[in-house]
């Protein structure tokens, strides 16, 4: 099993480009023989970065370069832990129970893992210091059960009283329910429907898998197969789980609770499922059968050479579990590979085993090359050169599902993870097209070619509003998350604020103006997005603070007015967010409460995204951005890095949070690295 170092997510960069129409790529000279003219940081700098103790900000951006020069792993990549919730380990025990083949060794290490993972309230949460959530203490609890640890241990006993004390087993949400279903502690009359028919309907239909975001379609279709077979696994009594329900269940308790009033989009699908409920209990389904097979065909050829499946543990776990209710024995290779993807997510060490869900390399290796050019490593060296190539070596070059909707667009870009073909998306595409940009590989026309494919295939997959989503065009249906299974609220992918800044940055970099008419479309969708304090919402990272600093590289890289009025309110907002220590930072519940919107104790990754914004909008020596510098110095330890508990990605707002491990590293490397180039004058 592999085992990651620490992680990272989304950073952008500000390239200088004086051109006002799209880079020619033909036209670039290849790499020749000698090393060319390349951008460097004046010389006396970079003498002071090879060894010289130099001011206290070279001193830092030294060593965290060196931190990374170390990090970097022999095939040239950078890749770090992803860490998120318990939910995603508890469940790997619970897919191991369901196919009989339990390893007594590692579920030990799995439970120590979900143990030392729970509160001293006894409660599990979704991110650092966040509420007890109840789904995820349900599912640990659940899983520390089928582990062996019986009901009166103090663990168990804590989280039993937090769980009745919040409602129990029927006020969790839809996936916990489908995993007790499968093992009989929840009816599944009492999971929303999503019937297997869907699978029938053509992509030209106004609903129709294609409608779901990419994971929601990746999840749905083998969790369709699932329900369509309810299967349950008959449970030992010691492992039952029936005394997290605060009474005995009733009919009715399986039933959804409309909401007050006559009519509401929300009452309307309530309806729908309960007709559904009786079309599924019907012996006569035509179209099950035909719609079973399209399943299991669309299941098996989206499956990667790797055996992943979406690159995410809920499409992986579902489809092994899509199969086996097909009859596909375990060691089917279908099956075989599913399982050998989900190990390699893992994290093992002597006492301890946890499940990622997701791995991130690409991104992590796009961001690491960006810092590094930052802090004045030149373009050809060595380290730099080996992980462009790296990148190069995973280009996407298959259409995906995003075909569906864009036939005639031709493949490019990049996905997250080492193999994803069936879906990059832009966010990626994009950053590593600005990281490797202008690093000279040893093919250098293979590097241009590529990046016409990529930004070709980013273009072309903007939505009609003008913005961009992460992995579909016109995803935008928001009716799908009013349905009863959308409880996470995050079955569409329609387009945000910081990807269109960042397809805005990309434009930009690569020389197309903003009269460029995508460029015009994106703008207007910036403007209408920007809220009325002045920030922009953060979909994938936490939260202003990252569409804030995401939206004003992309106006910059484009060269807006930066002293327009509606930038001008977005830096105001900014600098009156500054906490006392000089630094930023922005707590995950400003997802649910806007007046904690870019509020928080500060951090290394949302400290650094602030000082950037300031920094894109020509705030470079500014106060605000001086004692950011002063914050970041302070605190770096003395191996280069920074100490950062708190969870800044996002995988769905509210529901679930991410912690990218290397943003605490790479993002301030960035940050201090663009403040001494802007401010060379001073610093040098």
């Amino acid at each position: 099993m592999k085992s990651s170092k620490y992680p990272i997510s989304h950073a952008l960069t500000s390239f200088n480009n004086t051109q006002s129409s799209p880079v020619d790529l033909t036209s670039m000279p290849s790499s020749p023989k000698s090393p060319a003219k390349i951008h460097r940081l004046p010389s006396s700098i970079w003498k002071k970065m090879e060894g010289s103790a130099g001011n206290p900000l070279d001193k830092a951006i030294e060593l965290t370069r060196d931190f990374f020069f170390r990090e970097q792993l022999p095939d040239g990549y950078w890749w770090a832990e992803l860490e998120s919730n318990v939910t995603i380990t508890a469940e790997y025990i619970m897919l191991f129970h369901f196919l009989g083949m339990v390893d007594k060794g590692k579920e030990r290490k799995m439970a120590n893992y979900l143990l030392r993972q729970q509160t001293q309230e006894g409660y599990w949460t979704v991110w650092h210091n966040g509420p007890g959530d109840l789904s995820t203490t349900i599912e640990a609890y659940f899983a520390l059960k089928l582990a062996g640890y019986p009901a009166d241990h103090i663990a168990l006993r804590k989280a039993r009283d937090f769980i009745l004390a919040n409602g129990g087993i029927l006020k969790s949400r839809v996936f916990t329910k489908i995993f007790l279903a499968l093992f009989g502690e929840f009816s599944w009359l009492g999971v929303p429907s999503m019937p297997i028919e869907l699978m029938l309907l053509p992509d030209w239909a106004y609903l129709n898998v294609y409608e779901f975001s990419s994971w929601a379609r990746a999840t749905i279709i083998p969790l369709s197969v699932v329900m369509a077979n309810r299967p349950v696994y008959k449970l030992p009594p010691h492992a039952r789980v029936q005394e997290l329900f605060v009474r005995p269940p009733r009919p009715t308790d399986y039933t959804f609770t409309k909401e007050d009033g006559i009519f509401s989009l929300k009452n309307f699908f309530i309806g729908v499922d309960h007709m559904l409920k009786v079309y599924e209990s019907s012996p006569i389904r035509p179209f099950k059968k035909r719609a079973t097979a399209m399943a299991e065909q669309w299941i098996l050829e989206h499956e990667e050479k790797t055996g992943d499946w979406g690159g995410i543990q809920p499409a992986m776990l579902n489809a092994i579990l899509a199969l086996h209710c097909l009859g596909y024995a375990n060691d089917h290779p279908a099956v075989a590979k599913g399982l050998e993807a989900l190990a390699n997510f893992c994290i093992e060490d002597e006492d301890t085993l946890l499940l990622q869900s997701c791995v991130s390399p690409v991104w992590d290796t796009a961001l690491v090359l960006v810092a590094m050019q930052e802090a004045g490593v030149p373009e050809d060296h060595p380290s730099l050169v080996k992980a462009s190539q790296w990148l190069l070596d995973r280009e996407v070059r298959i259409k995906g599902d995003w075909k569906i909707k864009s036939p005639d667009l031709e493949p490019g870009g990049w996905a997250f993870e080492f193999l994803n073909d069936w879906y990059p998306d832009v966010d990626d595409s994009g950053f590593v097209m600005l990281a490797i940009k202008d690093i000279k590989v040893k093919n250098s026309k293979a590097k241009d070619d590529a990046i016409r494919r990529g930004i070709a295939w980013c273009l072309g997959m903007q939505s009609e509003n003008g913005g961009w989503a992460a992995f579909d065009k016109d995803n935008t249906k928001h009716m799908l998350n009013k349905i009863p299974f959308a409880d996470l609220e995050a079955l569409i992918d329609p387009p945000t604020s910081d990807l269109t800044g960042r397809m805005l940055e990309l434009m930009g970099n690569f020389g197309y103006s903003k009269d460029y008419p995508q460029a015009v479309s994106a703008l207007e969708f910036i403007k209408n997005e920007q809220e009325p304090e002045g920030p922009w919402f953060g979909r994938w990272g936490v939260n202003y603070l990252y569409g804030t600093w995401s939206v004003l590289s992309g106006l910059e890289a484009i060269k807006e007015d930066m002293n327009s009025p509606y930038i001008k309110k977005a830096v105001n907002w900014i600098k009156s967010r500054q906490n006392l220590d000089g630094g930023w930072g922005e707590v995950c519940e400003s997802y649910c409460d806007r007046t904690l919107m870019g509020c928080g104790p500060s951090t290394a990754s949302q400290t650094s995204w602030a000082m950037m914004a300031l920094m894109a909008a020509g705030e470079a020596g500014c106060q605000a951005v001086e004692r950011g510098v002063q914050y970041l110095l302070a605190t770096q330890n003395m191996d280069g890095t920074w100490n950062e508990d708190a969870f800044t990605g996002t995988g769905f707002p509210k529901y679930f949070m991410i912690k990218y491990h290397i943003y605490r590293n790479c993002f301030p490397l960035t940050a201090l690295g663009r403040y001494r180039r802007l401010t060379a004058g001073a610093h040098a």
